[in-house]
């Protein structure tokens, strides 16, 4: 498991963008938030192999979202 910072996240939908956006990486098999309204959520990965941080955080960004090293 992978485990990210994203930070901009307030309700359901942002959940939802980000997770359709992770999940469309090669390799994604789950993807989980734990929303933080206004603060830092979790983002948890599990993949089948490691994934590049760039590729993650390009995708959170895509979502609309700022990743959080």
């Amino acid at each position: 498991m992978n485990r990210f910072g994203v930070s901009g996240m307030t309700c359901g939908h942002c959940v939802a963008a980000v997770t359709e956006e992770v999940s469309a990486l090669p390799g994604v098999e789950s993807v989980h938030v734990d929303l933080v309204a206004g603060g830092t959520s979790t983002l948890t990965i599990t993949s089948a192999s490691p994934l590049d941080r760039s590729a993650v955080a390009a995708a959170v960004d895509e979502a609309g979202y700022d990743p959080v090293d």
